[in-house]
């Protein structure tokens, strides 16, 4: 089956495949192969085969909530999708939150619905790829260390991701203040590269400094803010999450963005004291495609701004439906009958 096919047994105009968590979960896919399917993603969109339109996004005042709403099409794979995220409790504990995410494919090619699935596991692996891609194009060439702040579910599977791009890294830490998370990233770790150590760090600014690479997946309440001066001269940041200051954008060299468009929105939060983002120096398709340079300088800061595009879900969520339909996976849905 090639990346465009899908079994035409499973698809016709009447029946949508749903494809639970557990569905997702149960399918087996390597880390190589999901940083490809992203890759390909950001190629393609680079090449103009693809469609990513600005999120659509609705926050109450009081902050309680937010949604959004995206919509792309991969030209390589002919497919159409609508993702949607809505995040409740925003201000309460990681464990009385809601959160809820899903993505519904459509193959432009027949015009058939092809699933929808939830994205849960396509965002958690998706994102920690994009990562490990950025470290890859942007690092310093010589950089052995890396520091990942914070151990939710975008700093679980940070390390597996970045030894998969960068397998030269030596020293690898992690800052964290939940126990369960901090066990959770060993077990990661050691799942993937049972041989490698984990160094856990306590004093963030000597862990800063010591670090070539920079992965802030922590989530709004986390105490850890890297500063610019806290870090060594040829440093990358990539900002996922929180744990590093503004200051490490707007003191930066060099910045690199995964979408311009999508910083200036979901960014705010690393505004200057006059409201004000500088500009993006490069967006990280045109990188990747070779149009435009990342790193100009071996002793640049670069921030790097991941914040996911559309069409890497379109792309992941497309290649988990691909290995969920070949295995049965899922409920057929009437939902048009």
């Amino acid at each position: 089956m090639t990346d465009n096919d899908l079994p035409e047994s499973e698809m016709d105009d009447r029946t949508l495949r749903v494809l639970s968590t557990s569905d997702v979960a149960g399918i087996d896919i390597s880390l190589p192969d999901v940083v490809a399917v992203v890759e390909q993603a950001y190629r393609t969109l680079a090449d103009g085969q693809s469609d990513n339109p600005r999120k659509l996004t609705v926050k109450p005042e009081d902050g309680h909530s937010v949604a959004y709403a995206m919509l792309g099409r991969d030209g390589v794979r002919g497919v159409v999708a609508v993702k949607t995220s809505y995040k409740y409790g925003l201000h309460e504990d990681r464990d009385k939150q809601h959160y809820y995410t899903t993505l519904t494919l459509y193959d432009d090619a027949t015009g058939l619905p092809v699933a929808m699935l939830d994205c849960g596991r396509v965002g958690a692996l998706r994102t920690p790829a994009v990562s490990a891609l950025l470290a890859r194009e942007l690092a310093a060439p010589d950089s052995r260390s890396a520091l990942v702040v914070g151990t939710g579910t975008q700093g679980r599977l940070a390390l597996p991701f970045l030894l998969t791009t960068r397998p030269d890294l030596e020293r690898l830490m992690l800052f964290g203040t939940h126990p369960d998370g901090i066990r959770a990233v060993r077990e990661q770790l050691h799942a993937h590269f049972p041989e490698r150590e984990l160094e856990i760090v306590t004093d963030l600014r000597v862990a800063a400094r010591d670090a070539d690479i920079v992965l802030a997946t922590a989530g709004p309440n986390t105490p850890a803010s890297v500063e610019a001066d806290w870090l060594g001269p040829a440093a990358l940041c990539v900002l996922v999450g929180y744990g590093i200051a503004p200051s490490t954008l707007h003191q930066a060299d060099r910045v690199i963005a995964t979408s311009a468009a999508q910083m200036r929105v979901t960014g705010t939060d690393m505004a200057d004291a006059d409201g004000e983002l500088p500009e993006v120096d490069a967006e990280f398709p045109e990188v990747l495609a070779g149009r435009t340079d990342g790193r100009t300088d071996a002793r640049q800061r670069i921030f790097a701004y991941n914040s996911g595009l559309v069409v890497t879900d379109i792309a992941l969520g497309h290649r988990f439906a691909q290995l969920a339909l070949a295995q049965g996976l899922g409920t057929a849905v009437p939902l048009w009958k």
